[in-house]
């Protein structure tokens, strides 16, 4: 099954902006969130993954050109393609001097890179509280990943051994074959089979690693969220990713952060929006009530004739800003509710009231659909 168009996926124009493609991500993340969706997770999950998929290449301005330009195939390695796009670790020209020369250009310089390498990054998704997102919190997760051996420290060889200078290709990772052809002489230059390219060989592999020098382990890592993060947030926690190759440092962890549904609140960027009910007492009179907040109760005035619907604002009493001082407002969304089970002394005074105000009310008369019933019936 072909892939979607990741602009398709999430619902805007090739022409969208950051603010848009951000704003598309966190309203679909929240929508095919598993936690929101458990009669249809499963289908759910397939969705928040392609939506994620999407924003993470579309978000990155570089990978969002090759995109733009090749489509899908910017990132697939069968038509050329890689992890980072035309071009990246695992395509371009490097490919076909492997095929040609073993590695090795023919227009001069080195071959396979020997030095030190930057390990490779990770990705952790992350769920936290609407709480935790608001005020912000500290959580430790545990991490699988790749690190050197803390046997063998890295280098592969058994405790009080070191690796040796291969003898076949003297450290340089490659050797050379010298063939006479009808054209002349010609030199192949190859990766070497002794060593498999690192110049160096272990006659005493360690036994906690078996020589790869590497293990893999769980690691707990403490992640600081700041107060204001909303759904689509990614933090970077530097070094904390697999670690590097031949004294490399290690790759980063990126942390994406997803935040669990409210049983009170929703969110709309830093604002807070509540639904509150009152009683068509309070409406009509006014009154002072407490409402839930993210701090807590807090006392608020509903003014005299408020309407069902009504919208009552709380200054900064909403999320903090995430990059600034302040905090959002919450917005307190009014229901008027209808009693719907009356005594006789509170329908009495209904009625009075209902007289008082010009109101002709007869409960026993005909309903409203009946008398519309009979109206067109007689017509």
């Amino acid at each position: 099954m072909s892939k979607r168009d990741y602009y398709e996926v999430l619902g805007v124009s090739k022409q969208a902006s950051d603010d848009e493609l951000k704003k598309a991500y966190r309203k679909l993340a929240r929508q095919y969130h598993p936690d929101v969706n458990p009669d249809n997770k499963k289908e759910a999950e397939e969705k928040f993954k392609e939506v994620n998929e999407a924003y993470e290449v579309l978000s990155d301005p570089q990978r969002r050109a090759q995109y733009d330009q090749f489509g899908h195939a910017a990132f697939d390695p069968s038509q050329g393609g890689g992890a980072n796009g035309f071009g990246g670790n695992a395509g371009g020209f490097g490919d076909i001097f492997d095929m040609f020369f073993g590695g090795q250009s023919p227009f001069g310089g080195g071959g396979r890179r020997q030095g030190p390498e930057k390990g490779s990054d990770l990705r952790f998704d992350m769920e936290i509280t609407f709480e935790q997102a608001a005020f912000g919190a500290e959580i430790e997760i545990q991490l699988p990943r790749t690190e050197d051996c803390p046997s063998c420290q890295g280098t592969g060889a058994a405790p009080g051994t070191h690796p040796e200078t291969c003898p076949v290709c003297h450290g340089s990772g490659q050797t050379q074959v010298v063939q006479n052809t009808i054209f002349g002489r010609m030199v192949n230059v190859k990766t070497c089979d002794r060593c498999h390219g690192e110049g160096k060989i272990v006659s005493s592999p360690c036994k906690e690693c078996r020589g790869q020098g590497k293990v893999r382990r769980n690691r707990k890592i403490s992640v600081k969220i700041p107060a204001g993060v909303d759904t689509g947030s990614r933090l970077r926690v530097p070094r904390e990713g697999e670690s590097g190759l031949r004294g490399g440092p290690s790759g980063d962890l990126y942390v994406y952060i997803f935040i669990k549904p409210h049983k009170l609140f929703t969110r709309e960027g830093a604002d807070v929006i509540c639904e509150v009910p009152i009683s068509f007492v309070q409406a009509a009179l006014g009154d002072e009530m407490d409402v839930p907040t993210l701090d807590g109760k807090v006392t608020m005035r509903i003014p005299e004739g408020t309407q069902s619907g009504t919208i009552l604002r709380m200054k900064g009493r909403g999320i903090p800003f995430l990059r600034g001082n302040g905090r959002g407002d919450q917005l307190v969304k009014v229901k008027v509710v209808t009693p719907q089970k009356l005594n006789d002394r509170q329908r009495e005074l209904l009625m009075e009231l209902g007289k008082a105000g010009g109101e002709n009310i007869n409960p026993e008369e005909k309903g409203f659909f009946k008398k519309m019933k009979d109206a067109f019936g007689s017509m």
